[in-house]
């Protein structure tokens, strides 16, 4: 039995959880699939960091516009209502806080909160607009594969990859699972269909709580 969210379904978990009328960034990797999977009753105007407010999902093959990319060099749709703005008119959204949440990728998420997400050393460097995105956005909403691709955990107690932010995480969402940070310490909120708490602590170096504080909102 498939036990966890695949890619479509973990898109769709996180999109759960956005309110009607929110300005969301959307960065590269798994985070560019939500913006398919939001429900049709409420209103989600989807940011690329490049320039683009109203996104929507990738575009079909046949459909692609050589104009409008999202973070992660997709050919992207637009919503209605949507604008194309420069650089700088995009940064200014980020770091004025005019947006309610930023929904990212990650490498590492420690058990306070903090991210790693722009470099994986030896690697080459791409930090992007990651860090302007944790300072300015009031929700931070991580979506990651629970483990990389060797098996070892991404939810550990510190981070090993340099830091994107510290202690800027509001919620992350994996494959097996949701955690809150309430007070700066994990919550396990949520399983994934077909995990059991097990899995993810021997999946997870970090500590976490599966029974106190408030799930954050």
């Amino acid at each position: 039995m498939t036990t966890g969210y695949d890619t479509a379904g973990l898109a769709a978990r996180v999109a759960a959880d956005l309110r009607d009328g929110w300005y969301v960034n959307l960065g590269l990797g798994m985070p560019t699939a939500v913006a398919a999977h939001v429900a049709p009753d409420i209103e989600v105007m989807f940011h690329s960091e490049n320039g683009l407010m109203g996104i929507g999902a990738v575009a079909e093959p046949g459909q692609e516009d050589p104009d409008l990319c999202d973070a992660g060099k997709h050919y992207t749709t637009l919503r209605t209502g949507a604008a194309a703005f420069d650089s700088s008119t995009s940064f200014a959204l980020v770091r004025g806080g005019h947006l309610d949440a930023a929904i990212l990728g990650g490498l590492q998420v420690g058990e306070t909160g903090d991210l790693a997400n722009w470099y994986v050393p030896g690697g080459q460097p791409g930090v992007g607009g990651a860090m302007d995105l944790v300072v300015g956005s009031p929700r931070v909403w991580v979506v990651m594969r629970h483990t990389d691709h060797a098996g070892r955990p991404k939810v550990v107690d510190a981070c090993t990859f340099p830091v994107t932010g510290r202690g800027c995480v509001d919620r992350v969402y994996t494959n097996l699972c949701v955690f809150d940070l309430v007070d700066g310490a994990l919550v396990l909120t949520d399983l994934a269909p077909g995990v059991s708490t097990d899995q993810v602590r021997a999946a997870t170096t970090a500590k976490f709580d599966t029974t106190g504080g408030t799930p954050w909102k």
